[in-house]
C-alpha cells in the first residue's frame, strides 16, 4: 500500500505571535507536552513496524515542532526507514540546524514559513543559507500580505534560484487583479492560492491514497472534513480506503487542495508534494499558474471560487 499521512498530534504551542495566527504564542501544559511527545512517538513506532507498505508523512502541528526534541529525534528516524518515501514538517525554521546532520536527506524535507516582525530577517536568511549548505530540500513561504511584501521581495532575491518562494493568500483577503500580479511575479503559482477552489463533489486523493492522523490515531480523510474513517493502531482504517469525492463547498487550503484530481498540482509538485517543492523551475510553470490560464489535467478543472462566493468552511 503506497500512502501519504498528514499527522497533527496534541501541540498547539509556538515560539511566535504571529497576528494571523490563532495558535500564536499559545503555552502547553507539562502534560500537554509529554501526551503529544507520547503521541508521536507511538506514530513514529507504528510507522516503522509498517514495512509493507510504502509511506509519506508530512507533520503539521498547529505549534511549532522542531523546537521540541521529540520532532527532530521523529523526522531522523522516519529518514532512515527504507519503506518512508518522503518525511516532511511544516516550520518557522526558529530551532537550531545541526540535527539534520543525522537525517538522511534523501528523504527528509522542510516546509519553512518566514513570519515579519517575529524574527529577524537575516536570521532567518541565514537558516535558509545553512540548510542550502547542508544539502537539505526545502520550501520557503510568506503569508501575503501587503507589509510582507518588500519582505518577500528580499527573500526571492537572496535565496537560492532554485529554492521555490510561495506565497499564501491571506485568510479572508481579497486580491484586487494589480496586487495579485505583485504576489504572482514573486510566485508563479499564486493563483492557485489566491482564492479558494470549488470541491464539491469532486475527485480527491484524500480518503483513498492520503490520510489525516491525530495524535489518537483517529484517521479522517483530511484535516478538514471531520467524518472518521477508522484508527490507525487497530487497522480499522484500511477498510475504509476508497475514492471519494469531497463533500465540502471550497477547498482554501494548500495541503487540502493539492490533492484534488481536478488540479495539476501533482503534476506541478511531482516527487515534492508535501515539502511544496515544484519539480521544475518555478518561472517554466508561469503559465500554468497565471490567471486565466488552463492547468494541465487529466479531468475537468475546476475554476477557483470568486471572492464574491467564497464560502468559510
Amino acid at each position: 500500500m503506497d500512502l501519504t499521512l498528514l499527522y497533527r498530534g496534541p501541540l498547539e504551542s509556538c515560539d511566535y505571535d504571529c497576528p494571523y495566527c490563532p495558535f500564536a504564542k499559545r503555552r502547553d501544559s507539562p502534560e500537554r507536552l509529554r501526551a503529544d511527545r507520547a503521541a508521536l512517538e507511538r506514530f513514529t513506532g507504528w510507522v516503522a513496524a509498517q514495512t509493507g507498505d510504502e509511506l509519506s508523512v508530512l507533520c503539521t502541528p498547529w505549534g511549532e515542532g522542531l523546537v521540541r526534541s521529540w520532532y527532530r529525534r521523529a523526522l531522523v528516524e522516519l529518514s532512515r526507514l527504507p519503506h518512508v518515501r518522503r518525511v516532511a514538517i511544516q516550520t518557522n525554521l526558529s530551532c537550531r540546524t545541526d540535527w539534520l546532520a543525522a537525517a538522511d536527506l534523501d528523504r527528509l524535507a522542510l516546509w519553512c514559513t518566514y513570519h515579519p516582525g517575529q524574527t529577524p530577517y537575516d536570521r532567518f536568511l541565514a537558516k535558509c543559507h545553512q540548510l542550502t549548505r547542508m544539502g537539505v530540500r526545502y520550501s520557503v513561504g510568506i503569508v501575503g500580505l501587503p507589509e510582507h511584501l518588500e519582505a518577500a521581495q528580499r527573500l526571492r532575491a537572496e535565496l537560492p534560484e532554485r529554492v521555490y518562494l510561495w506565497v499564501n493568500a491571506a485568510e479572508g483577503r481579497s486580491y484586487a487583479d494589480p496586487e495579485a500580479e505583485r504576489w504572482t511575479d514573486l510566485d508563479p503559482l499564486f493563483p492557485y492560492s489566491r482564492r479558494p477552489h470549488r470541491s464539491a463533489g469532486l475527485p480527491c486523493r484524500t480518503g483513498e491514497s492520503v490520510l489525516s492522523v491525530d495524535g489518537a490515531g483517529t484517521v479522517r480523510r483530511c484535516h478538514f472534513v471531520r467524518t472518521e474513517l477508522g484508527n490507525l493502531y487497530d487497522g480499522s482504517y484500511r477498510r475504509a480506503l476508497a475514492p471519494r469525492a469531497c463533500p465540502l463547498a471550497v477547498c482554501d487550503c494548500h495541503i487540502g487542495y493539492v490533492h484534488l484530481e481536478t488540479l495539476p498540482l501533482y503534476d506541478v509538485f511531482a516527487g515534492g508534494v508535501l515539502e511544496r517543492v515544484p519539480a521544475a523551475e518555478v518561472p517554466a510553470l508561469r503559465r500554468a499558474g497565471s490567471p486565466g490560464a488552463t492547468p494541465r489535467t487529466t479531468g475537468p478543472h475546476a475554476p477557483p471560487v470568486t471572492d464574491s462566493e467564497r464560502i468559510e468552511t
